[in-house]
């Protein structure tokens, strides 16, 4: 799905200080967090076509009787 793993736990932009163990675990909360938003944006957006599929075809079931 992505082209590398999780690309900003260990990037350290600002300098050549280690990142700790709490920023790293920070920073991929808010990846993952990031990630989550976007999928139900996405899982919304599918269930929302799924559901005028559905009242479509049923509104065709329906005129045909």
């Amino acid at each position: 799905m992505f082209p590398f793993p999780f690309p900003f736990w260990d990037n350290n932009c600002y300098g050549s200080e280690p990142v700790s163990r709490k920023t790293r675990l920070e920073r991929k909360l808010k990846f993952l967090k990031t990630m989550r938003d976007d999928l139900d944006t996405r899982l919304a957006g599918l269930n929302a076509a799924i559901s005028s599929v559905e009242q479509q075809l049923n509104q065709e079931n329906v005129t045909q009787v």
